[in-house]
């Protein structure tokens, strides 16, 4: 597990320019696979808020994006779940680093249990956050994708889906409805939204060596999840940001409408 964590650490290698003149948004980007795709947007030349609510850390990476060379970076701690928040977080991204054309809707949680054993309180959590937050979030960015869309600009609401929606585990039902619910919206959004030029798309990571999980109660569930991450060579939260960055990168034309990022060795 400490080797797979400590690739996440390396460098991004992203060709610069490839996102220069856009304005990105990215949900948890205080770790995980949200800080890692802010760096490598950052890295590309885009403009990027970080939203987390974690604000010391969100404060970190922005330090150290600018060390990386970023110039136009902006941190704000806000909690997705709350929509007056989120509205007040979009209003200031709009005002210091102009209009958003570029949306990761990433914040997650992923908290297991048997059904008959879980916390309710963890469902809850769940829904507010991978759904509701997701939700909140689209709404508050929406008006802005479809402006740029409608000067011929690229662009993208991205959701952070999981293969949890398509594939079963026993333990993780709440979870996988959920993501199951992400894949269902973002289907029907890019009906929606791309004839009006707005690529939405889902991106869906199977066994990331990220920090989800790691705050789920159910201890043998909790162990369970290590023992699977470290069963085979998983895949790092960069792995899934390079991902994103080349779906989002495409000619505006393109939409790579559902992507999955998982080990080689899943097959």
């Amino acid at each position: 597990m400490t080797d797979n964590l400590s690739r996440n650490a390396t460098a991004p290698v992203v060709p610069a320019g490839l996102l220069t003149g856009r304005v990105a948004v990215v949900t948890g980007a205080s770790a995980g696979i949200g800080a890692a795709t802010a760096r490598r947007f950052a890295a590309a030349g885009a403009a990027v808020a970080l939203l987390g609510r974690r604000s010391g850390l969100l404060d970190d990476l922005a330090t150290t994006l600018r060390a990386e060379g970023a110039t136009d970076v902006l941190p704000l701690a806000v909690d997705i779940a709350d929509p007056a928040a989120l509205t007040a977080a979009a209003a200031e991204i709009r005002g210091c680093l102009g209009r958003p054309d570029l949306v990761v809707a990433n914040a997650g949680v992923m908290l297991g249990a048997p059904f008959e054993e879980a916390d309710t309180a963890e469902w809850d959590q769940m829904i507010d956050v991978n759904l509701r937050g997701l939700l909140a979030t689209g709404r508050a960015f929406v008006e802005d994708l479809l402006d740029a869309a409608a000067a011929g600009r690229a662009a993208d609401l991205v959701h952070l889906g999981s293969i949890a929606a398509e594939v079963v585990f026993a333990d993780y039902p709440v979870y996988g409805a959920t993501k199951a619910a992400v894949t269902q919206l973002t289907r029907n959004l890019r009906a929606s939204l791309g004839p009006r030029g707005v690529r939405v798309r889902s991106v869906d990571p199977g066994f990331a060596v990220t920090e989800l999980g790691t705050g789920m109660a159910h201890e043998a569930t909790r162990a369970g999840l290590e023992q699977m991450r470290s069963a085979i060579a998983t895949i790092t939260a960069e792995d899934v940001a390079d991902a994103i960055t080349y779906s989002v990168a495409a000619p505006a034309r393109v939409n790579i409408a559902e992507l999955t990022v998982i080990p080689t060795e899943l097959g």
